[in-house]
């Protein structure tokens, strides 16, 4: 009678354990942000109609600053998509290490709230007409 009560009290534990461990693991959440980042015209002159308008920025290295100073930096895959975790709060991101006078990319803004991925499109100017 023993062994079974005690048996029964360490099976009510596991449980107990188990699902708090679950209920931890369910209740955390991602901050930062996500998204992708195109540019566009892709080619000179006039945009063709068989040809895309604009095109992922593939593997393009940038910078993320809070107050100035560098805080983070992320790549985009091969799809111009990116997501890196972050605090809350007001970011600057920036081409990393790029200096041309050609083109526009960047920077960019975005707020990141608590307990939230904070979903941004972000368009380049190739530069080219």
């Amino acid at each position: 009678m023993k062994l079974a009560r005690a048996l029964a009290a360490l099976m009510l534990l596991i449980m107990d354990v188990s699902f708090f461990a679950a209920a931890q693991t369910s209740s955390r959440t991602e901050t930062g942000i996500e998204g992708v980042i195109t540019i566009s015209p892709t080619q000179p002159g006039p945009v063709r109609v068989d040809a895309p308008a604009s095109e992922p920025l593939a593997n393009m290295a940038f910078v993320v600053e809070k107050e100035n100073a560098a805080v983070a930096s992320f790549t985009t895959d091969d799809h111009g998509r990116f997501r890196i975790q972050l605090p809350p709060g007001h970011y600057k991101v920036s081409t990393k290490g790029r200096k041309t006078t050609i083109g526009h990319f960047g920077p960019f803004e975005a707020d990141v709230v608590a307990d939230k991925m904070t979903n941004v499109q972000w368009k380049c100017d190739s530069g080219i007409r």
